[in-house]
């Protein structure tokens, strides 16, 4: 008798990939509420985007992790009200924009490192984090100069102006969420990854 659980269109691959589109979606949904959770300061406002994108490339993998946040992106592109300040396509040419950009490819990346192995060590967690909050910085902070400096109406800023207020006043509490995403990962990472067989 042939064993059918491991190939490609057994119920139990069906079961799983039902699986993770039901937890993108979740993670989609919870990034839209993340933007709504914010503290506000001058130009880019904190939210809670940065530490739930981290957590779905943790817990979904690099490639469905980066899917639900490109979704999310997608949706407000689309005119969905569901970024900082609304929707719709003119949302490129806001300063914030290049973190939504980040936030992609910060969780598709950090969702590579961290489960790079079947059960990854506290360092490579906490080290994929970081990675991945590197990408959303340097993403946001660019596209931030670029647009407020160079695109018509823009709102001139200096560097260090801009190095204060995206990112020494910001960064603090997203290197705490990078050290309790690790704690998190830890745990549920041997969990999830079964799901992506």
């Amino acid at each position: 008798m042939t064993d059918t659980r491991n190939t490609p269109n057994s119920p139990a691959k069906s079961n799983n990939k039902t699986v993770m589109i039901c937890m993108c979606a979740v993670f989609t949904a919870l990034t839209a509420v993340g933007a709504f959770i914010r503290i506000p300061i001058p130009v880019v406002p904190f939210t809670l985007q940065y530490p739930i994108t981290m957590l779905a490339g943790i817990i979904l993998g690099g490639r469905y992790g980066a899917a639900s946040v490109g979704a999310y992106v997608v949706l407000g592109l689309l005119g969905v009200p569901i970024f900082t300040e609304g929707g719709g396509l003119y949302y490129i040419f806001k300063p914030s924009f290049g973190y939504l950009i980040g936030f992609i490819i910060g969780t598709y990346v950090t969702g590579k490192i961290a489960n790079a192995v079947k059960n990854p060590s506290y360092k490579r967690i906490l080290a994929a984090n970081f990675a991945g909050m590197g990408i959303v910085y340097a993403l946001g902070l660019i596209h931030c100069y670029i647009v407020s400096n160079y695109w018509v109406g823009g709102t001139p800023i200096g560097v260090w102006a801009l190095i204060l207020h995206c990112f020494l006043l910001v960064v603090p509490g997203d290197i705490a969420f990078c050290f309790l995403g690790t704690l998190i990962g830890k745990r549920l990472i041997p969990i999830t990854s079964k799901y992506r067989r």
